[in-house]
């Protein structure tokens, strides 16, 4: 017998009420700490991709009121006035989250650079003391899309305790912390990645799939079981169009449900920035207040 139509886990309606959500702390802080929450983004060169993904993050804090402070510097700028600047945006009590737009240009030291960004202020939760404190149940911010496809999860009532996950691809910003959070939501879970053997044999056996290797249309119908769940974390562009690591259409007849692409995990990704910046100001509120 065919299934019915998979159904969409869009991400729109589960990121507009996280805003709202946000708006409302924002609105209850802003007394007590008598400034808005902060932002710094800093970006450098001229990556095109790199600078719609600044924009849409400046777009959504200004809708929540959060005060943004953008650095733009040159492609050619050197290793030591990146960290110069990223010290004194640490010391800037104006400012409660940061993020350094990835990648960097090739001549810079990236791990280098995100080691410098203080934890509390690390809104990307790229920082080597957050990843640990994450994975140790002790962190207050959480990894951006990790977070947003656990959101998506939870908006949707699609539990994870007791179930099978397969999660195809193990980057330090998706599959590896999104591996912890599952995990510390009772999932069972197993990381493919490119040494993996039989990725099929292992997904086909999940309750839950989640493509994160960033290789468009990987994850085929034939890759899942009937009534499966698929989170598609990939976005890649083909032909001028933007796909995901999922072969789409197929796999919409055979699962339960489906991310799209575009407008699946991608606006939960922005909500979750903003939430960590949020959640960085609250903090600094009790130290105010303490």
């Amino acid at each position: 017998m065919k299934m019915a139509q998979a159904l969409l886990l869009e991400g729109k309606p589960v990121a507009e009420k996280v805003m709202e959500e946000l708006k409302a702390s924002i609105d209850a802080l802003l007394p007590r700490m008598g400034r808005p929450p902060g932002l710094a983004v800093v970006l450098v060169g001229e990556d095109p991709a790199s600078q719609v993904y600044v924009r849409i993050k400046g777009r959504s804090a200004k809708r929540l009121g959060i005060r943004t402070f953008d650095h733009h510097l040159a492609e050619d700028t050197r290793q030591e006035d990146i960290v110069s600047l990223i010290e004194e945006l640490n010391h800037d009590e104006k400012v409660d989250g940061m993020l350094v737009q990835l990648p960097l240009p090739g001549h810079l030291n990236e791990e280098e650079v995100l080691r410098r960004v203080s934890p509390q202020k690390d809104a990307d939760v790229f920082h080597p003391e957050n990843f640990g404190k994450l994975a140790l149940k002790q962190g207050e911010l959480k990894p951006c899309t990790p977070a947003g496809v656990l959101e998506i999860l939870k908006f949707y009532d699609i539990g994870l305790e007791g179930k099978k996950a397969a999660l195809i691809g193990r980057s330090k910003i998706v599959g590896l912390p999104l591996a912890i959070l599952m995990m510390h939501e009772n999932a069972t879970i197993t990381v493919c990645h490119s040494r993996t053997r039989d990725i099929p044999a292992i997904t086909r056996e999940a309750d839950i799939v989640v493509a994160a290797m960033g290789r468009p249309k990987f994850l085929t119908a034939d890759m899942v079981r009937e009534g499966a769940v698929v989170v598609d974390v990939g976005i890649n562009r083909v032909d001028g169009e933007l796909v995901g690591d999922c072969d789409f259409e197929p796999l919409l007849e055979k699962v339960s449900a489906i991310t799209p692409v575009p407008g699946g995990v991608g606006p939960m990704t922005v909500a979750m920035l903003m939430a960590n910046t949020v959640r960085a100001y609250s903090l600094q509120s009790q130290e105010t207040r303490g």
